[in-house]
């Protein structure tokens, strides 16, 4: 299935309310919310308090990217603020199958993610416990980067992995994806689309998001 994953990241974070309630009047399945802690990658943005603060401003599961250092540490905070998925970095200080078992003993989803210079084979042994499988197509940090095609081998390789295993697993793409990039990550394997310049600062938000759906299903 073919979502939708506006990243408020390039939202008016003085309007967040707002944005979020636009971007679900216009079609989007999820809210992707970037929380970086200045040190994992090179820039802060938000964190738990105010995940917890906008979550009564949207019905739309919120699918939450930890590019944090410990995420094991803050895995409760995340999930009393109100998140649906929780995605951390293979990359991360903490230990990844005791993350994952701690997001799935909270009644929440899990994801896992890898940086461009991280082999996608290192998700392989947590795929029975996730629920999608985030492949970056940016160095994770910044918003408003340029897609990296030499990512789609990663995503074919864990879509042949996952289909090979007979598992329902979700493939997310962050980073550079608007209406030149998503049918080509489309075609690579991915079904769960991060967009944030391409959809925040479109005249028409709605057409935007069912064109990016309608390219993507081709």
């Amino acid at each position: 299935m073919i979502k939708i994953s506006p990243s408020i990241l390039s939202s008016d974070y003085g309007n967040l309310s707002s944005e979020l309630k636009r971007m679900e009047a216009c079609g989007a399945d999820m809210l992707h919310i970037d929380v970086m802690d200045g040190h994992f990658v090179p820039n802060i943005t938000l964190g738990a308090p105010i995940v917890k603060c906008i979550r009564k401003s949207s019905t739309l599961p919120f699918d939450v990217h930890l590019m944090i250092s410990d995420p094991y540490k803050y895995i409760p905070d995340f999930v009393n603020a109100g998140s649906d998925i929780i995605t951390f970095h293979a990359e991360a200080d903490s230990d990844i199958e005791k993350t994952i078992d701690l997001i799935l003993a909270s009644g929440k989803k899990a994801g896992l993610s890898v940086k461009p210079k991280t082999p996608v084979e290192a998700v392989y042994p947590y795929l029975d416990k996730l629920s999608m499988v985030l492949v970056m197509t940016v160095e994770p940090g910044f918003g408003g980067q340029s897609f990296m095609e030499d990512m789609m081998p990663k995503v074919s390789a864990v879509r042949s992995e996952i289909d090979r295993r007979g598992l329902d697993v979700d493939i997310q793409v962050d980073g550079g994806i608007n209406k030149d990039t998503i049918s080509i990550a489309a075609r690579a394997g991915a079904n769960v689309f991060v967009s944030g310049n391409a959809i925040f600062s479109s005249d028409d938000a709605e057409k935007t998001i069912a064109d990016f759906k309608a390219r993507a299903s081709v």
